[in-house]
């Protein structure tokens, strides 16, 4: 199989990147199945059901979140009642609507994509790790899964890579997202699963970490609040990763990162 996971859609730089970028990607690279984290999607704080379906629409087979999942009250229904929608896996029982796992019938694949939040430096949930390994033995890569697809939402890099080597061998691919800039580290494991600690962002990179620089300037300046965030406008990037898997086990095979658009240095991987 042919992966790809692109990291925080930011407002809508993020989404018209997809919209330009993937269906080509898509068919250059021969894609079987995308998944993109959206939680920055709609105005940069949560998701709606028109910015949802922009994503699909531009060649998403699933989107995922993260801490921003219930930001946006319109988003809400959207989460509980879209299948193809996850937030993360690790909320308390009974707490929250919505589902952080699921496995789809892709292309005849079966593609469990799982979506998890860390803990460290941020609003802590239930245990990542606990929960992640509840949704990979429930569809265990290589029986019930054809390939299995894990974005831990996190802002420590130390969390993320540690939740790439707990999935070593049951995974094909562990990537981070939440940090908005792509990590320069992309690679296999050991025992075969692909890993980036971030995706990097989907959106103008001529910004703070995808909102317009001025806001977030005067508040390191002056430690005062004038404004909201707002996403910056300018050409964004699209940026992610690509994964090639073993048709038979699952495990990756080849990665790369993928970046086009935008001001960041372009690559694409040849196929």
């Amino acid at each position: 199989m042919r992966l790809a996971f692109f990291g925080d859609v930011v407002g809508r730089a993020g989404r018209l990147a997809a919209k330009k970028h993937l269906p080509r990607l898509r068919s250059d690279l021969g894609l079987d199945c995308v998944v993109i984290n959206a939680e920055n999607a709609a105005g940069g704080f949560g998701i709606t059901r028109a910015t949802a379906d922009e994503l699909y629409e531009a060649g998403a087979d699933v989107l995922t979140l993260g801490n921003h999942s219930f930001d946006n009250p319109q988003g809400i229904s959207v989460i509980e009642n879209e299948q193809r929608l996850l937030r993360p896996c690790n909320y308390p029982p009974n707490t929250v609507t919505g589902r952080g796992a699921g496995l789809y019938d892709i292309g005849g694949y079966q593609v469990l994509v799982v979506n998890v939040l860390g803990r460290v430096f941020m609003d802590a949930l239930d245990d990542p790790f606990q929960a992640v390994e509840r949704e990979l033995s429930a569809a265990p890569l290589g029986t019930i899964a054809d390939a299995v697809i894990v974005d831990v939402h996190a802002e420590a890099t130390s969390e993320k890579q540690a939740m790439g080597h707990f999935c070593d061998g049951r995974a094909s691919l562990v990537v981070g997202t939440h940090q908005h800039v792509p990590t320069a580290d992309t690679r296999i494991f050991v025992s075969g699963t692909a890993f980036q600690t971030d995706a990097g962002m989907c959106g103008d990179y001529n910004s703070v970490i995808g909102m317009d620089k001025e806001e977030p300037l005067s508040r390191f300046t002056t430690r005062m609040r004038s404004a909201r965030f707002t996403p910056a406008a300018g050409e964004g990037t699209l940026c992610g990763v690509f994964v090639e898997t073993d048709n038979k086990t699952g495990l990756a095979v080849r990665a790369e990162p993928i970046r086009v658009g935008g001001g960041l240095a372009q690559t694409v991987p040849e196929v």
